[in-house]
Protein backbone atom coordinates (compact mmCIF):
# COMPACT_ATOMS: atom_id res chain seq x y z
CA UNK A 1 0.00 0.00 0.00
CA UNK A 2 1.08 3.69 -0.94
CA UNK A 3 -0.63 6.53 0.03
CA UNK A 4 0.50 9.80 -1.89
CA UNK A 5 -0.93 13.38 -1.83
CA UNK A 6 -0.20 15.78 -4.11
CA UNK A 7 -0.58 19.92 -4.42
CA UNK A 8 -2.28 21.68 -7.26
CA UNK A 9 -3.01 19.45 -10.78
CA UNK A 10 -5.58 18.52 -12.08
CA UNK A 11 -8.16 16.95 -14.92
CA UNK A 12 -9.03 20.45 -17.18
CA UNK A 13 -9.72 17.96 -20.13
CA UNK A 14 -11.48 14.46 -21.24
CA UNK A 15 -12.69 13.10 -24.61
CA UNK A 16 -13.63 9.44 -25.45
CA UNK A 17 -13.52 7.81 -29.03
CA UNK A 18 -15.47 4.01 -29.39
CA UNK A 19 -15.63 1.77 -32.89
CA UNK A 20 -18.56 2.55 -34.21
CA UNK A 21 -19.44 -1.34 -34.73
CA UNK A 22 -22.11 -1.87 -32.31
CA UNK A 23 -22.35 -5.30 -30.78
CA UNK A 24 -26.11 -6.78 -29.38
CA UNK A 25 -24.76 -8.80 -26.08
CA UNK A 26 -28.01 -10.58 -26.57
CA UNK A 27 -27.54 -12.14 -29.76
CA UNK A 28 -23.24 -11.71 -29.42
CA UNK A 29 -23.03 -15.35 -29.85
CA UNK A 30 -24.59 -18.86 -30.86
CA UNK A 31 -22.07 -20.70 -28.57
CA UNK A 32 -24.55 -20.35 -25.89
CA UNK A 33 -28.54 -21.29 -25.91
CA UNK A 34 -30.84 -18.36 -25.63
CA UNK A 35 -31.47 -18.24 -22.35
CA UNK A 36 -28.13 -19.17 -20.69
CA UNK A 37 -27.38 -16.16 -22.39
CA UNK A 38 -30.39 -13.76 -21.10
CA UNK A 39 -29.26 -15.01 -17.89
CA UNK A 40 -25.89 -13.88 -18.18
CA UNK A 41 -26.13 -10.67 -19.96
CA UNK A 42 -28.89 -9.58 -17.27
CA UNK A 43 -27.07 -10.65 -14.26
CA UNK A 44 -23.86 -8.59 -15.70
CA UNK A 45 -26.26 -5.63 -16.66
CA UNK A 46 -24.29 -5.48 -20.02
CA UNK A 47 -26.65 -5.13 -23.03
CA UNK A 48 -24.01 -3.12 -25.68
CA UNK A 49 -20.08 -2.98 -26.23
CA UNK A 50 -18.56 -1.84 -29.29
CA UNK A 51 -16.04 -3.81 -30.66
CA UNK A 52 -12.91 -2.48 -33.37
CA UNK A 53 -12.84 -3.51 -36.87
CA UNK A 54 -9.63 -5.47 -38.05
CA UNK A 55 -7.11 -3.53 -38.34
CA UNK A 56 -8.23 -0.85 -35.73
CA UNK A 57 -5.73 -0.95 -32.87
CA UNK A 58 -5.81 0.78 -29.37
CA UNK A 59 -3.92 3.43 -30.53
CA UNK A 60 -6.58 4.62 -33.27
CA UNK A 61 -9.33 4.91 -30.99
CA UNK A 62 -6.55 7.01 -28.75
CA UNK A 63 -5.63 9.14 -31.43
CA UNK A 64 -9.15 9.56 -32.24
CA UNK A 65 -9.96 10.99 -28.71
CA UNK A 66 -6.52 13.23 -28.55
CA UNK A 67 -7.29 14.86 -31.70
CA UNK A 68 -11.23 15.71 -30.57
CA UNK A 69 -9.45 17.07 -27.36
CA UNK A 70 -7.00 19.70 -29.06
CA UNK A 71 -9.34 20.68 -31.48
CA UNK A 72 -12.68 20.93 -28.83
CA UNK A 73 -10.47 22.48 -26.42
CA UNK A 74 -8.38 24.68 -28.78
CA UNK A 75 -5.14 23.61 -27.36
CA UNK A 76 -1.75 24.36 -28.94
CA UNK A 77 -0.28 20.80 -28.98
CA UNK A 78 3.71 22.09 -28.51
CA UNK A 79 2.85 22.96 -24.64
CA UNK A 80 2.17 18.95 -23.89
CA UNK A 81 5.57 18.52 -22.03
CA UNK A 82 4.53 14.49 -21.72
CA UNK A 83 2.36 11.72 -22.98
CA UNK A 84 1.49 8.32 -20.93
CA UNK A 85 -0.22 5.72 -22.98
CA UNK A 86 -2.34 3.45 -21.08
CA UNK A 87 -3.30 -0.10 -22.41
CA UNK A 88 -2.65 -3.73 -22.25
CA UNK A 89 -3.25 -4.36 -25.78
CA UNK A 90 -0.43 -1.78 -27.75
CA UNK A 91 0.21 -1.52 -31.42
CA UNK A 92 3.66 -3.50 -30.80
CA UNK A 93 5.79 -5.36 -28.50
CA UNK A 94 8.15 -3.15 -29.19
CA UNK A 95 8.40 0.23 -30.13
CA UNK A 96 6.56 1.83 -27.10
CA UNK A 97 2.55 2.83 -28.58
CA UNK A 98 3.46 5.88 -26.76
CA UNK A 99 5.95 6.90 -28.79
CA UNK A 100 4.12 6.62 -32.03
CA UNK A 101 1.37 8.89 -30.68
CA UNK A 102 3.90 11.21 -30.34
CA UNK A 103 4.76 11.28 -33.56
CA UNK A 104 1.23 10.68 -34.70
CA UNK A 105 -0.20 13.62 -32.96
CA UNK A 106 2.45 16.12 -34.00
CA UNK A 107 3.97 16.43 -30.37
CA UNK A 108 7.30 17.98 -30.01
CA UNK A 109 10.73 15.97 -29.45
CA UNK A 110 10.94 17.01 -26.07
CA UNK A 111 8.16 15.17 -25.09
CA UNK A 112 8.22 12.84 -22.47
CA UNK A 113 6.52 9.43 -23.62
CA UNK A 114 6.14 5.71 -22.03
CA UNK A 115 3.74 3.05 -21.63
CA UNK A 116 2.09 1.56 -18.95
CA UNK A 117 0.88 -1.78 -19.08
CA UNK A 118 -1.33 -2.64 -15.96
CA UNK A 119 -4.91 -3.66 -16.29
CA UNK A 120 -8.42 -2.37 -15.35
CA UNK A 121 -6.47 0.06 -12.55
CA UNK A 122 -3.94 1.43 -14.80
CA UNK A 123 -5.97 4.85 -15.34
CA UNK A 124 -5.72 5.45 -11.65
CA UNK A 125 -1.79 4.98 -11.37
CA UNK A 126 -1.59 6.50 -14.72
CA UNK A 127 -3.49 10.04 -13.05
CA UNK A 128 -0.73 9.70 -10.02
CA UNK A 129 1.97 9.49 -12.02
CA UNK A 130 0.79 12.47 -13.97
CA UNK A 131 0.39 14.12 -10.64
CA UNK A 132 3.84 13.61 -9.27
CA UNK A 133 5.78 14.81 -12.48
CA UNK A 134 3.76 18.17 -12.44
CA UNK A 135 5.55 18.80 -9.24
CA UNK A 136 8.17 19.37 -10.99
CA UNK A 137 8.97 22.58 -12.59
CA UNK A 138 9.84 21.93 -16.52
CA UNK A 139 6.45 19.91 -16.60
CA UNK A 140 2.59 21.78 -16.96
CA UNK A 141 0.95 19.73 -19.14
CA UNK A 142 0.71 15.62 -19.28
CA UNK A 143 -1.45 13.93 -21.90
CA UNK A 144 -2.91 10.46 -21.00
CA UNK A 145 -4.23 8.59 -23.93
CA UNK A 146 -5.76 4.84 -22.49
CA UNK A 147 -6.64 2.78 -24.77
CA UNK A 148 -8.11 -1.18 -25.00
CA UNK A 149 -9.00 -3.45 -27.46
CA UNK A 150 -9.87 -6.48 -25.24
CA UNK A 151 -11.98 -7.99 -27.94
CA UNK A 152 -9.10 -9.12 -29.41
CA UNK A 153 -8.24 -10.95 -26.21
CA UNK A 154 -11.13 -12.88 -25.09
CA UNK A 155 -12.52 -16.05 -26.58
CA UNK A 156 -16.41 -15.62 -27.56
CA UNK A 157 -16.73 -19.19 -27.01
CA UNK A 158 -15.70 -18.74 -22.99
CA UNK A 159 -19.10 -17.44 -21.12
CA UNK A 160 -16.90 -16.41 -17.66
CA UNK A 161 -15.82 -13.43 -19.89
CA UNK A 162 -17.82 -13.75 -23.83
CA UNK A 163 -19.78 -11.29 -22.48
CA UNK A 164 -18.23 -8.56 -20.27
CA UNK A 165 -15.33 -6.78 -21.99
CA UNK A 166 -15.55 -3.88 -24.51
CA UNK A 167 -13.22 -1.58 -26.76
CA UNK A 168 -12.36 1.99 -26.40
CA UNK A 169 -9.99 4.97 -26.12
CA UNK A 170 -9.30 8.90 -23.97
CA UNK A 171 -7.81 11.63 -24.15
CA UNK A 172 -6.86 12.76 -20.84
CA UNK A 173 -5.23 16.39 -20.49
CA UNK A 174 -3.92 16.90 -16.69
CA UNK A 175 -2.41 20.40 -15.57
CA UNK A 176 -0.60 22.10 -13.12
CA UNK A 177 -2.88 25.20 -11.10
CA UNK A 178 -3.42 26.00 -8.10
CA UNK A 179 -7.23 25.86 -8.05
CA UNK A 180 -7.09 22.05 -7.60
CA UNK A 181 -6.10 22.09 -3.90
CA UNK A 182 -4.86 19.22 -2.63
CA UNK A 183 -5.88 15.09 -3.96
CA UNK A 184 -4.91 11.45 -2.82
CA UNK A 185 -4.04 8.35 -3.76
CA UNK A 186 -3.85 4.87 -2.64
CA UNK A 187 -2.04 2.15 -4.97
CA UNK A 188 -2.18 -1.59 -4.13
CA UNK A 189 -0.14 -4.44 -5.52
CA UNK A 190 -0.62 -8.51 -5.01
CA UNK A 191 1.45 -10.67 -7.39
CA UNK A 192 0.21 -13.84 -5.00
CA UNK A 193 -3.40 -13.35 -6.89
CA UNK A 194 -1.83 -13.28 -10.71
CA UNK A 195 -3.70 -16.54 -11.71
CA UNK A 196 -7.38 -14.68 -11.40
CA UNK A 197 -6.85 -12.57 -14.50
CA UNK A 198 -4.50 -14.10 -17.10
CA UNK A 199 -3.46 -15.18 -20.25
CA UNK A 200 -0.89 -18.09 -20.39
CA UNK A 201 0.52 -17.77 -24.11
CA UNK A 202 1.76 -15.32 -26.63
CA UNK A 203 4.45 -13.56 -24.17
CA UNK A 204 7.96 -14.49 -23.42
CA UNK A 205 7.64 -17.26 -20.60
CA UNK A 206 5.58 -19.51 -22.83
CA UNK A 207 5.91 -18.19 -26.69
CA UNK A 208 3.22 -18.53 -29.03
CA UNK A 209 3.47 -22.30 -30.71
CA UNK A 210 1.11 -23.72 -33.27
CA UNK A 211 -0.54 -26.20 -30.19
CA UNK A 212 -1.37 -23.01 -28.05
CA UNK A 213 -3.47 -21.34 -30.91
CA UNK A 214 -5.79 -24.34 -31.32
CA UNK A 215 -9.06 -23.98 -29.68
CA UNK A 216 -9.76 -26.78 -26.61
CA UNK A 217 -12.46 -27.33 -24.29
CA UNK A 218 -10.52 -26.33 -21.18
CA UNK A 219 -13.15 -27.16 -18.49
CA UNK A 220 -16.28 -29.24 -17.10
CA UNK A 221 -18.91 -26.40 -18.30
CA UNK A 222 -17.85 -26.94 -22.02
CA UNK A 223 -15.64 -23.16 -21.96
CA UNK A 224 -13.39 -23.28 -25.01
CA UNK A 225 -10.49 -20.67 -25.65
CA UNK A 226 -6.61 -21.07 -26.65
CA UNK A 227 -3.52 -20.01 -24.65
CA UNK A 228 -3.34 -16.75 -26.30
CA UNK A 229 -6.67 -15.90 -25.10
CA UNK A 230 -7.63 -14.51 -20.95
CA UNK A 231 -9.50 -16.09 -18.82
CA UNK A 232 -10.58 -14.78 -15.69
CA UNK A 233 -11.65 -16.38 -12.18
CA UNK A 234 -14.90 -15.22 -11.63
CA UNK A 235 -15.60 -16.12 -8.32
CA UNK A 236 -11.69 -15.21 -6.47
CA UNK A 237 -12.14 -11.92 -8.35
CA UNK A 238 -15.52 -11.13 -6.71
CA UNK A 239 -14.54 -12.29 -3.27
CA UNK A 240 -10.71 -10.27 -3.31
CA UNK A 241 -13.04 -7.53 -4.85
CA UNK A 242 -15.58 -7.78 -1.75
CA UNK A 243 -12.45 -7.93 1.01
CA UNK A 244 -10.20 -5.21 -0.44
CA UNK A 245 -12.03 -2.40 -2.44
CA UNK A 246 -14.11 -1.16 0.20
CA UNK A 247 -11.78 -1.49 2.44
CA UNK A 248 -9.50 0.58 0.09
CA UNK A 249 -11.93 3.30 -0.35
CA UNK A 250 -12.17 3.84 3.44
CA UNK A 251 -8.38 4.23 3.75
CA UNK A 252 -8.68 6.97 1.16
CA UNK A 253 -11.12 9.02 2.81
CA UNK A 254 -9.50 8.56 6.74
CA UNK A 255 -5.86 9.83 4.42
CA UNK A 256 -7.39 12.82 3.33
CA UNK A 257 -9.40 13.72 6.48
CA UNK A 258 -12.92 13.86 4.27
CA UNK A 259 -16.53 12.22 4.71
CA UNK A 260 -17.68 10.15 2.37
CA UNK A 261 -20.63 12.71 2.29
CA UNK A 262 -18.32 15.40 0.93
CA UNK A 263 -17.77 13.39 -2.33
CA UNK A 264 -19.85 14.90 -5.03
CA UNK A 265 -19.11 11.55 -7.53
CA UNK A 266 -17.73 8.13 -7.59
CA UNK A 267 -16.18 6.79 -10.26
CA UNK A 268 -16.00 3.16 -9.96
CA UNK A 269 -13.98 1.00 -12.61
CA UNK A 270 -17.34 -0.72 -15.04
CA UNK A 271 -16.43 -4.53 -13.80
CA UNK A 272 -20.28 -4.84 -14.12
CA UNK A 273 -23.82 -4.53 -12.51
CA UNK A 274 -22.81 -6.54 -10.00
CA UNK A 275 -20.16 -4.91 -9.08
CA UNK A 276 -21.08 -1.25 -8.53
CA UNK A 277 -24.36 -2.35 -7.16
CA UNK A 278 -22.88 -3.86 -4.25
CA UNK A 279 -20.28 -0.97 -3.84
CA UNK A 280 -23.36 1.35 -3.73
CA UNK A 281 -25.25 -0.90 -1.12
CA UNK A 282 -21.83 -1.56 1.17
CA UNK A 283 -20.66 2.14 1.24
CA UNK A 284 -25.05 3.19 1.48
CA UNK A 285 -24.44 5.83 -2.00
CA UNK A 286 -26.62 7.51 -3.49
CA UNK A 287 -27.06 6.04 -6.78
CA UNK A 288 -27.18 9.41 -8.13
CA UNK A 289 -23.43 10.04 -7.36
CA UNK A 290 -22.83 6.87 -9.28
CA UNK A 291 -22.42 7.17 -12.83
CA UNK A 292 -22.05 3.86 -14.89
CA UNK A 293 -21.07 3.08 -18.73
CA UNK A 294 -21.13 -0.46 -18.33
CA UNK A 295 -24.51 -1.45 -19.80
CA UNK A 296 -23.72 0.82 -22.78
CA UNK A 297 -19.83 -0.29 -23.66
CA UNK A 298 -18.78 -3.10 -21.23
CA UNK A 299 -16.35 -3.58 -19.42
CA UNK A 300 -13.51 -1.35 -21.31
CA UNK A 301 -10.73 -2.22 -19.03
CA UNK A 302 -8.47 0.58 -17.62
CA UNK A 303 -10.66 3.18 -19.75
CA UNK A 304 -14.15 2.31 -17.89
CA UNK A 305 -13.04 5.34 -15.46
CA UNK A 306 -12.11 7.95 -17.83
CA UNK A 307 -15.30 6.63 -20.58
CA UNK A 308 -17.44 6.83 -17.53
CA UNK A 309 -16.57 10.32 -16.78
CA UNK A 310 -17.20 11.47 -20.36
CA UNK A 311 -20.53 9.36 -20.31
CA UNK A 312 -21.62 10.29 -16.95
CA UNK A 313 -20.60 13.86 -15.96
CA UNK A 314 -20.76 15.94 -19.11
CA UNK A 315 -21.93 19.31 -17.90
CA UNK A 316 -21.05 18.07 -14.40
CA UNK A 317 -17.90 19.20 -13.28
CA UNK A 318 -18.07 23.04 -14.90
CA UNK A 319 -18.51 24.31 -10.88
CA UNK A 320 -15.26 22.66 -8.30
CA UNK A 321 -16.30 19.06 -7.53
CA UNK A 322 -14.70 16.46 -5.42
CA UNK A 323 -14.61 13.32 -6.90
CA UNK A 324 -13.20 9.68 -5.66
CA UNK A 325 -11.86 7.22 -8.56
CA UNK A 326 -11.48 3.18 -7.42
CA UNK A 327 -10.05 0.49 -9.67
CA UNK A 328 -8.92 -3.02 -9.50
CA UNK A 329 -8.12 -5.72 -11.96
CA UNK A 330 -5.63 -7.86 -13.62
CA UNK A 331 -1.94 -8.49 -11.88
CA UNK A 332 -3.64 -8.03 -9.06
CA UNK A 333 -3.32 -4.53 -8.55
CA UNK A 334 -6.00 -1.79 -7.28
CA UNK A 335 -6.20 1.89 -6.62
CA UNK A 336 -8.05 4.35 -5.52
CA UNK A 337 -7.92 8.41 -5.65
CA UNK A 338 -9.76 11.70 -4.37
CA UNK A 339 -9.22 14.53 -6.38
CA UNK A 340 -10.96 18.50 -7.18
CA UNK A 341 -11.82 19.40 -10.37
CA UNK A 342 -13.05 22.49 -11.61
CA UNK A 343 -13.97 23.75 -15.17
CA UNK A 344 -13.02 20.50 -16.52
CA UNK A 345 -13.80 20.31 -20.23
CA UNK A 346 -16.13 16.89 -20.96
CA UNK A 347 -15.98 16.13 -24.64
CA UNK A 348 -18.61 14.44 -26.64
CA UNK A 349 -17.71 10.35 -27.50
CA UNK A 350 -15.95 9.99 -31.04
CA UNK A 351 -17.12 6.78 -32.93
CA UNK A 352 -14.27 5.71 -35.33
Amino acid sequence: MALLKYQNAGITGITAAVPANLIDNLSYTDHFENNVVKKIVEKIGIYKRRFVKDGTCSSDLCYAAAEALFQEMDLDRSKVDMVLFVSQTPDYRMPATSILLQHRLGLSRDVIAFDINLGCSAFVFALQTSFSYLQNTGINKVLILNGETRSKVYSPKDRKTAFIFGDAGAAILVEKDEKFGNSFFSLNSDGSKSSFIKMDGGGYRNPSTIEGLREKVVDEYGNIRNDEQGYMDGESVFSFFVNEIPIDIKRILKFSSMDIRSIDYFVFHQASKIVNDYLIRKLKLNSNKVPKSYPDYGNTSSVSVPLTMVTGLKDKLAKKKILLLSAFGVGFSWASAIIQTQDCFIGTVTEI
